[in-house]
């Protein structure tokens, strides 16, 4: 065994312990070993930069930047509504269509990033059906791993095979190559997923009596989609040209939700940040009506109700059941104003 073939376990066993204990972050790690090769001596600086050359990297890293996309654009999300509504109570349909969502999306984007999505889709399939995200997770672990066996841009193996195969003067692979093996694994996945999900154990939600209440449940209950209202800011309005932290609605509670701006001759909904500024033509979508004085004095106009913004951007916005103690600055504070500044 030679002092370089020595040097090189050594770094792989270094960079193994500090994937393990998650400390420097796993990106500083991976270009820590990136500059420790050269400076070893077990590697030029061009033999250490030659793999940034390769098509694949680039193709790589254009995978995480498409399943972004797919996330950033809800399509991930409507796919898991879409999940809820096809399955309705039945489990067995559940962890069939989980499975295939999963590997159809993992075929052409990271299968991480696809676990990390359907995380929280998941558990709130389970809370919706009562039982226990563990019948769940396995099988979405499962659909991730062996969707990399459904398409050439699956997972980065098949891409640096592919590379060494045509480097080597042989014919590589196609893009659906081996597609007809991993559809064959994931039909025995699922099967098997369907026969070992009783095995996995976990007391259901409903058994617990510690299922949460979802999303609409609050909103219903607190009648939030039916306070919401439409307001158009009409010219002259003094709101023109502030930003959301200087809208000032008084006493009444009212604060922005979202704002519908024309764009592209049409209509757009998206959610405020403090540096949005209001704009002529705007309609801002308020919680809790103003009353007839201050929607005089800000010069805003009522143009209806307002629930699609519930529905565009639920996981955006959120919603939270929380009991403020009788000894909190919040509870002597008029409804809407915000906490004394020692708070």
């Amino acid at each position: 065994m030679t002092p370089d073939l020595l040097l090189v376990l050594a770094l792989l066993v270094a960079v193994v312990v500090l994937f393990g204990i998650g400390r420097p972050r796993l990106d500083v790690v991976a270009l820590l070993a990136i500059v420790a090769f050269p400076l070893t001596g077990v590697l030029s600086v061009p033999e250490t930069l030659a793999g940034f050359a390769d098509p694949n990297v680039i193709l790589i890293a254009a995978l995480f930047v498409v399943g972004e996309g797919l996330s950033r654009t809800g399509v991930t999300y409507r796919l898991g509504d879409w999940l809820a509504a096809k399955s309705g109570s039945s489990r067995t349909r559940l962890i069939v269509l989980l499975m295939v969502t999963v590997a159809g999306l993992g075929a052409v984007m990271s299968s991480t990033g696809v676990v990390a999505i359907f995380i929280p889709v998941v558990m709130s399939l389970a809370s919706r059906l009562g039982m226990s995200p563990r019948r769940l997770m396995m099988p979405l672990s499962m659909a991730a791993l062996i969707s990399g066996m459904l398409t050439l841009i699956a997972t980065a193996p098949n891409l640096v095979v592919d590379a060494e195969l045509a480097r080597q003067g042989a014919d590589g692979f196609g893009f659906f190559s081996v597609t007809p093996f991993g559809l064959v694994i994931l039909a025995l996945g699922i099967g098997y997923a369907l026969f070992a999900q009783r095995f996995l154990g976990g007391v259901e939600a409903d058994e617990t009596g510690s299922a949460r209440d979802s999303f609409d449940d609050l909103f219903a209950r607190y009648g939030v989609d039916r306070r919401a209202g439409r307001y158009r800011v009409e010219p002259g309005s003094p709101l023109i040209g502030a930003t959301i932290p200087a809208v000032d609605f008084g006493t009444t509670g009212a604060f922005i939700l979202g704002i519908e701006r024309k764009r592209f001759w049409r209509r757009t909904t998206f959610l405020i940040a403090p540096d949005t500024s209001v704009r002529r033509g705007d309609t801002l979508i308020l919680d809790l009506a103003p009353d007839a004085p201050t929607l005089g004095r800000l010069g805003l106009d009522y143009v209806g109700t307002s629930d699609r913004v519930f529905d565009d951007h639920a996981r955006q916005l959120g919603v939270v059941e929380i009991v403020v103690p009788p000894d909190s600055p919040w509870s002597a504070a008029p409804w809407g104003l915000a906490a004394p500044p020692d708070a």
